[in-house]
């Protein structure tokens, strides 16, 4: 009798420990997917304020024309790559346009009354600010998948996940978030637009 009481407060404990497991995991990945999603709130908005920052300096660039050619296809690109499920494509397309962002402030050196435009100020601030909170959102992002592959490769986990493959087995790409070294560099790099 003690025997069977054992036996069943034991496996009452492992199906505890499943169970917590599995919601563990599902929490991991849902905080992923929702880092993933800030993500995109970062992109949709660094995509208006090109938009708007291009708008206001139309009068002043003759290569306008060609950034905003530039960030539409590459924001084309990204979207039909998202649409498609294409990740890396995705991710490479959206990096192309952060190298964009990096070089205007270099670009408005060469034009004295844009740079005193308070528009431009503004809309200046605004790409680095998101630019920051982009580099920000991916690191988050980043670090739930770390967290999230540390915990199910781990020894009980990793049975568990086994189990359920097919919901707790999910395999992530990292943003590249870049250093400030990269950033610097292209700061003081003039990209011809």
């Amino acid at each position: 009798m003690i025997t069977l009481i054992i036996i069943i407060v034991i496996v009452v404990i492992i199906i505890a420990y499943v169970i917590k497991t599995y919601n563990s995991l599902i929490a991991e990945i849902e905080a992923v997917d929702n880092s993933e999603r800030q993500i995109d709130v970062q992109l949709d908005r660094r995509a208006k304020v090109f938009d708007s920052l291009i708008n206001t300096v139309r009068k002043y660039m003759d290569y306008e024309k060609t950034v905003l050619k530039d960030v539409t296809d590459l924001r084309t690109q990204a979207n039909n790559a998202k649409s498609e499920g294409d990740v890396q494509t995705r991710m490479a397309a959206e990096n192309e346009i952060s190298k964009i962002a990096g070089s205007l402030n270099v670009q408005f050196e060469n034009y004295p009354d844009l740079k005193a435009n308070q528009n431009v100020l503004q809309l200046q601030e605004e790409i680095t600010s998101t630019e920051n909170k982009l580099a920000f959102s991916k690191q988050a992002f980043n670090d739930g998948i770390e967290k999230y592959n540390a915990h199910k490769k781990s020894m009980i986990a990793g049975i568990v996940v086994n189990m359920f493959k097919s919901k707790l087995d999910k395999e992530f790409i990292y943003w590249n978030v870049g250093s400030d070294e990269k950033r610097a560099e292209l700061e003081n790099t003039r990209v011809e637009l």
